[in-house]
């Protein structure tokens, strides 16, 4: 049988003149290879997230083993003064406090750079919530396509060494992420697998951190492999004929077929994958426009300042009292409004007409709107939807996507310029 497997270690064409394979790329192949998900983990980057979450949403159409498929979003950090790691968003707020700290280790360098230092980490702790973390270690063959000669560990003295610097690092990874970290292994047929793998192992044990097998990916297809020569010769700015060593000493570090993944690591290594990949249930689906919140008062929701707020103008449109067949309208328009999530922006088209009528400006709602129960209680609208039977479908329904379009007529010239103004004030 073939294993299980997600890729945790994958970097496209986004990370610059290093990755070979658009996202899209990677996303198709690894659900025609079965994979149970897959990290992008672009350098300091999260600019393919949306192309591969894209291809997935595409596929999902196609594909109904893409329904089950995890696509995971990541960054590959290396630090300035430390270990080569890898961080897994888990979740919404370990998405957020990734882009943060990308955003950061940005700005502290010139454009195009990043940087980014273990105490700089540690002292932005706070930035790994939710987050996993793979440590790279700096002797994996790996880093032959990273433009550095191949150091894949042979001797004792070498071996002892590469043991030494990653239980080393492991242990202080533990630290700061407990329970969070794995060592990854990266076996892409190196002079010497097997003792890269042994020497982890040890490391693992003396850290007390598990090992997980990972690809370093660059590319979707072997083929590519000339292509990723090119980009590595362009990134060192060396003749390609000159670049020997510098290269990538083979072309293992693509997606690689299930039955291979079985044959290179250790069964307990796959299933780790599959544990870490569980972990991650962040999706792109969850990120959506935030109104800013400074309408609404202290202790208040959205909602339950326009429903307050659509009651108090109800009794200022029904001195005699609001009529039940209005109540009733006004009930469905705020559940609606409420589950909807649209409330704050009835509340910030009131705030517009209140700043103009302040200021003895013109200003009238008109359009679709004038169907709405709410905008005419909160005074947007002049007309009483009710008595003339106005559908209020036509405004807003829940199959209706996007905000509802409340159209707002002003005076033009001086008049109209200062309302605008007053809104860029605020």
């Amino acid at each position: 049988m073939q294993p299980s497997y997600a890729e945790l270690h994958c970097i496209s064409n986004f990370s610059f003149l290093r990755g070979a394979s658009h996202p899209e790329e990677l996303v198709e192949r690894a659900l025609a290879l079965g994979y149970t998900g897959l990290a992008i983990t672009d350098e300091c980057s999260f600019a393919g997230a949306v192309r591969a979450h894209l291809a997935l949403r595409e596929a999902r159409c196609e594909l109904a083993a893409a329904s089950e498929f995890r696509l995971i979003h990541g960054t590959e950090i290396r630090m300035a003064d430390g270990p080569h790691l890898v961080l897994l968003a888990q979740t919404r707020t370990g998405y957020g406090n990734l882009s943060e700290l990308i955003t950061r280790a940005r700005r502290a360098a010139p454009k195009g750079e990043y940087r980014l230092t273990a105490a700089d980490l540690a002292a932005q702790a706070h930035l790994l919530v939710d987050t996993l973390a793979l440590l790279v270690p700096s002797f994996a063959p790996a880093g032959a396509s990273e433009g550095k000669p191949e150091q894949a560990p042979h001797g004792q003295r070498q071996s002892e060494t590469a043991l030494s610097k990653t239980e080393r690092d492991a242990r202080w990874l533990q630290q700061l992420l407990p329970g969070r970290n794995w060592i990854a292994c990266e076996l892409i047929r190196g002079p010497d697998d097997a003792a890269w793998l042994t020497t982890l192992q040890q490391a693992g044990l003396r850290a007390g951190v598990p090992l997980v097998a990972a690809g370093a990916a660059h590319m979707h297809v072997r083929r590519r492999k000339k292509l990723q020569d090119a980009l590595t010769a362009v990134r060192l700015r060396t003749p390609l004929a000159q670049c020997g060593r510098k290269l990538a000493p083979n072309a293992e570090q693509y997606l690689r077929p299930l039955y291979r993944l079985g044959r290179i690591y250790p069964a307990e290594l796959l299933a780790q994958t599959l544990a870490i990949a569980e972990r991650c249930s962040f999706s792109l689906d969850e990120l959506r426009y935030e109104y800013p919140d400074e309408i609404v008062p202290d202790g208040q929701t959205p909602a339950s300042f326009l429903r307050s707020a659509t009651w108090q103008g109800a009794a200022v449109r029904y001195p005699q009292g609001v009529p039940e067949k209005v109540r009733a309208q006004i009930e469905k328009e705020l559940l609606l409004i409420a589950k909807l999530e649209v409330a704050p922006y009835f509340l910030s088209v009131r705030t517009i007409i209140d700043i103009a009528r302040d200021r003895d400006i013109l200003c009238q709602g008109r359009g679709s709107a004038a169907n709405s129960a709410v905008c005419y209680c909160l005074g947007i609208t002049p007309v009483d939807p009710v008595s003339n039977n106005l559908v209020f479908e036509r405004f807003l329904s829940e199959g209706r996507k996007g905000w509802p379009d409340i159209d707002l007529d002003l005076p033009s010239g001086d008049r109209r310029e200062a309302v605008i103004q007053e809104i860029y004030r605020r």
